[in-house]
């Protein structure tokens, strides 16, 4: 008869049909067959090279024993790929090792790999083997000790390399954003100084006087002295940068929208502009402002750069740590100024869509004790995923509070939504539902992987057409 494939065939015979045949295998040349109880046929089973004798998960259980020929058992990997478990040669036995440890179906697909023929027992004969034939029951017990040892090791070594390559995978992930940021910021530079070199050139032919030497003086000391931007709420800085451009325009400076939010971010306020428009007239004022502008500018991308290339340098310490099991000191960290920092380094993003941010930063104390940079991780997938989902002209909103115990973070944005089934798999490696080579399906395994395992945090998603949030929940004063 035929099961199934033509390519096996499958015949009932009597035992003593093939005993005498397996009586040539050390396994059966010391056994009395005779006395084999229960075991009146067995199915001889002849298959051509190429051709699948067992199917992965496929019942009932059979024990194998290889007359003559070559098969190979092999496994599907979640990654797509095949693993080859072994193999089993002329007088070789298989299928022992799920029947004895209670399985229910075949954990392998066995193929053919030339043309063989074997004789298949049912699991009742097969205890019986093992009851009636101590040389049978030895070699079936050392060959499952043997391919379960096998197994592990092939287990662990690929575990290894998936590691290894999640590792890779996630820290290029994790770099693209700085290097991007990076190399932005340094195109934006090179507009800054060509424009910065025009308006000195042009307030170079007007000579100056003793103020307005130290009004510009003081102005730029202002403007160089660090990259700690001011962290405000979406309210705060909306209301100052509209004061600020709104006096700019009443001034008649030149491109007063477009330099006020820089002007803000840099920390300045009407106030500290009012000895230029004092000293200058109208015209010399506007080209002192819009080069005070350009130059904060500038600096605004010195410091994006510094930002991406420390965030690289950290990434690639925390490789080295990973690697050498060391531990850096604890340092307290302001989860306000951390997701500031982000947010300047995704900013470029942000304004390509026209998306605007809404902060609310109502946690106080806002800091947590922390060693290393992992939370700048957090952040930057979790608003970069928002980014994602959100269409132009839409709104982010991080929203920062305090709960016992926790120092909480909502990260929310007005996209499409997660749908229902997607849901329970957001956080497993390599799963996304972003278009092929858009995403590695590991930003969101990250974060869940160092909310939970390295700040002993939690992570809930809340999600519906037009609202989702991702909440991250800190312990107060851990990690």
């Amino acid at each position: 008869m035929v099961e199934g494939r033509k390519a096996v065939e499958v015949e009932k015979v009597s035992f003593a049909e093939v005993a005498e045949r397996l009586r040539k295998f050390p396994a059966f040349a010391s056994s009395d067959l005779g006395d084999l109880r229960g075991v009146d046929t067995v199915e001889l089973v002849r298959a051509r090279a190429g051709a699948t004798v067992v199917e992965l998960g496929e019942r009932p259980l059979m024990y194998a024993v290889v007359l003559h020929g070559k098969l190979r058992a092999e496994r599907p990997e979640q990654d797509g790929s095949v693993a080859v478990a072994g193999y089993a040669l002329e007088g070789d036995g298989f299928g022992e090792t799920p029947i004895l440890h209670g399985k229910a179906r075949s954990g392998f697909r066995v193929v053919a790999e030339e043309e063989s023929e074997m004789v298949r027992f049912n699991e009742p004969q097969f205890w019986n083997l093992m009851a009636f034939c101590p040389s049978v029951r030895t070699i079936v017990i050392r060959d499952m000790t043997e391919r379960v040892q096998s197994y592990q090791v092939e287990a662990l070594h690929r575990e290894k390399l998936v590691t290894l390559g999640t590792m890779s995978a996630g820290l290029m992930h994790e770099l693209h954003n700085p290097v991007s940021a990076a190399r932005r910021a340094a195109t934006q530079l090179r507009e800054n100084l060509k424009k910065l070199q025009e308006l000195a050139l042009r307030m170079s032919e007007r000579p100056k006087t003793r103020e307005q030497l130290d009004c510009v003086k003081g102005l730029l000391e202002h403007a160089v002295r660090s990259c700690q931007f001011q962290a405000l709420s979406s309210v705060e800085q909306s209301d100052a940068e509209e004061r600020m451009a709104e006096w700019l325009s009443a001034a008649q400076v030149e491109n007063a929208y477009h330099i006020g939010p820089a002007l803000v971010e840099m920390g300045f306020d009407v106030g500290q502009l009012q000895c230029a428009k004092a000293y200058f007239e109208p015209a010399a004022f506007s080209d002192a402002l819009n080069w005070l502008g350009a130059l904060v500018s500038s600096m605004g991308q010195v410091c994006g750069i510094e930002e991406s290339i420390g965030r690289v340098s950290e990434l690639v310490q925390a490789v080295k740590k990973f690697a050498y099991d060391e531990r850096s000191a604890p340092r307290e960290l302001n989860v306000h100024d951390s997701l500031q920092s982000t947010l300047t380094i995704l900013g470029h993003k942000l304004r390509i869509k026209q998306i605007k941010v809404e902060k609310r930063f109502n946690a106080s104390p806002s800091t947590i004790e922390t060693r290393g940079s992992a939370l700048s991780q957090v952040w930057t997938n979790l608003i970069d995923n928002a980014a994602d989902a959100s269409t132009a002209n839409e709104r982010i909103e991080i929203a920062t509070w305090n709960e016992p115990e926790w120092l909480v973070v909502s990260i929310g944005d007005h996209g499409a939504g997660i749908p229902d089934e997607v849901r329970p798999h957001i956080f497993e490696p390599v799963f996304t539902t972003k278009p092929q080579g858009s995403g590695t399906g590991l930003g969101l395994e990250i974060v869940h992987r160092i909310v939970t395992q390295k700040f002993g945090g939690r992570i809930d998603v809340e999600s519906k057409p037009g609202d989702t949030r991702f909440v991250v929940r800190l312990p107060n004063g851990q990690q």
